[in-house]
């Protein structure tokens, strides 16, 4: 069942504990905050879980639900994508405004080999990329149709089923360096990665993870994007997105033993400078990008507190471009040891994520609608 938050019952939840953050320009005189929890399909492998992956187009939006690629309609109503003989969950990682959709399944047995797809939406199968004969992703799709992701650890762009062009390793990069995934593709047609470096020199290990931005038609070379830190086996840098101006948001992961840090990142073009770290959400430790919106400079993400080497405490975050990262609020009447994270924000202010309610041992997929006003810096 779905459950909402409408603007006063937040404001009577949040008075006294948050600061409000300022509308993004995109939020209209119309926009109503809610915090949605959409229905969950029938039956499947993970019940205790669904999230919001993707907007499209006239109230459509996509993701998992119950372990299982899915997506709603403008009235809520969820629809599970056909999964094809043999594959038993999956997820819609993003869609187009023609209502074209792409993603992962995997087979029974195979939880850890992903399987890259296409589907249009109400259409009796999915397209497996490769016809499933390899390890693939489809990650991202824009509204010309073309779509990017893996096939058999070699990066990719498709139209229309068809392989247009393989992403090729920055020219100025080291001989060991491959490419480890591929993100997101704006309207323009540029495309983000990560790639991966690793030798030895002097018998100490080198090398590093960092993004790439791989120009829209091929007729200018990729660019290695700057990271923080390199040679250092225990840190990963990778790009979760691309927005049409060609700004890129992703984070940097530490993680050695029970020591775990999460350090935002936004690169801009012209791709010459370090990335800048938009800081953390007031009361947590660390914070990730994983999303972010087409035209209106919003980023979106998790706050998260590590104990122990556990994400214990995980929040959604929200990044309107400028200041610090916000968080997102929680639906009404939900316990104060519940989770959230972020996953996908629209240029009409909504965002979407998953939320699990600590006390129920429920999660579901969830959309914040007029996310900027609902926004705010906690105050402990």
């Amino acid at each position: 069942m779905r459950r909402s938050m409408s603007a006063a019952a937040a404001a009577v939840v949040l008075a006294g504990l948050i600061t409000a953050a300022a509308p993004a320009a995109a939020a209209g005189a119309a926009c109503t905050p809610d915090v949605l929890r959409l229905p969950a399909l029938a039956a499947g492998p993970s019940p205790a879980y669904g999230s919001v992956r993707a907007f499209g187009a006239g109230g459509l939006v996509a993701g998992e639900s119950v372990g299982l690629p899915a997506y709603w309609t403008a009235d809520h109503a969820v629809h599970a994508v056909p999964l094809p003989e043999g594959f038993v969950s999956g997820e819609v990682l993003a869609v187009n405004a023609k209502g074209l959709m792409v993603g992962t399944l995997r087979r029974a047995g195979a939880p850890d080999t992903p399987y890259g797809f296409t589907y249009q939406k109400g259409a009796a199968a999915v397209r497996l990329i490769g016809g499933g004969s390899a390890s693939s992703a489809v990650t991202d799709v824009n509204d010309s149709g073309r779509s990017v992701g893996t096939e058999g650890g070699v990066a990719k762009e498709w139209l229309n089923g068809a392989v247009v062009r393989e992403l090729p390793v920055p020219a100025d990069a080291h001989p060991s360096t491959r490419i480890v995934s591929v993100k997101g593709i704006n309207a323009r047609g540029d495309i983000v990665g990560t790639a991966q470096t690793s030798y030895e020199e002097d018998d100490q290990p080198r090398g590093k993870t960092f993004p790439v931005v791989w120009p829209a038609g091929g007729g200018y070379p990729p660019y290695s994007l700057q990271v923080w830190t390199e040679d250092d086996p225990t840190v990963r840098t990778a790009a979760a997105g691309i927005d049409d101006r060609g700004r890129v948001v992703g984070h940097e992961d530490r993680s050695h033993r029970d020591w775990q840090e999460r350090k935002p990142a936004v690169w801009k073009k012209p791709y010459d400078a370090l990335p800048n770290d938009p800081g953390r959400v007031k009361g947590y430790d660390h914070v990730t990008l994983d999303g972010l919106s087409p035209a209106t400079n919003v980023a979106v993400g998790s706050a998260v507190t590590f104990v122990d080497g556990y994400p214990n405490f995980l929040h959604a975050a929200y990044w309107p471009g400028t200041g610090a990262p916000l968080a997102l609020p929680h639906p009404a009447g939900t316990g104060p040891d519940s989770r959230s994270s972020a996953y996908a924000a629209s240029d009409d202010d909504r965002v979407g994520g998953t939320f699990y309610d600590w006390e129920t041992m429920k999660g579901s997929a969830v959309i914040w609608t007029c996310a900027s006003k609902q926004a705010y810096a906690p105050q402990s």
